[in-house]
């Protein structure tokens, strides 16, 4: 008997545990102003969360737990209601699926730089690249493709979010 449990127990160690899902969290305070479709009915595949106000101080990464963050600059001043679809600063964690998740159009601070960090300041919510006004935009995607899975169920057009919120989960 109690070899069998020993055997039992070590053909238990070898199976693969699952890789736990990151969870998703607003960067600031806001409202969320688009998920899968824009209100005007035009896909979006996205969530986006407005502040409410531009330069808002400290918007963080949305992912839950360490990951390393690549940042791209492609606006260096304050801009609230977009400069043109390549300018918009973005930060991004590309996962070992080869899904990338992205979070765009805040403002430069002295924050926005590469490292790996659970929730860490990246900017402040602005609207640079292609934005009608501040916000966040927190996507997925890979080879052009957006998943939308991760955030449906989670949160709706409309709410009100903020730090600790859960907008999903990314798997």
């Amino acid at each position: 008997m109690r070899n069998t449990l020993k055997a039992g127990l070590a053909a238990l160690a070898l199976v693969p545990m699952a890789a736990p899902a990151h969870e998703v969290r607003s960067p600031f305070p806001g409202t969320v102003t688009a998920t899968t479709y824009y209100p005007s009915g035009g896909y979006h595949g996205a969530v986006d969360i407005g502040p409410g106000s531009c330069n808002y101080w400290g918007a963080e990464t949305g992912v839950v737990g360490s990951v390393s963050w690549t940042v791209s600059i492609n606006t260096t001043g304050v801009v609230c209601n977009g400069n043109g679809y390549e300018n918009a600063n973005e930060a991004r964690h590309l996962w070992q699926s080869g899904w990338t998740f992205r979070q765009k159009h805040w403002i430069k601070t002295a924050d926005s730089r590469n490292r790996t960090c659970d929730r860490c300041q990246i900017g402040n919510a602005g609207g640079t690249g292609q934005a009608t006004g501040p916000h966040a935009h927190l996507m997925q995607d890979k080879l052009g493709t957006k998943d939308t899975g991760w955030y449906d169920g989670y949160t709706v057009y409309g709410e009100a979010v903020d730090r600790s919120e859960t907008i999903g989960f990314l798997d």
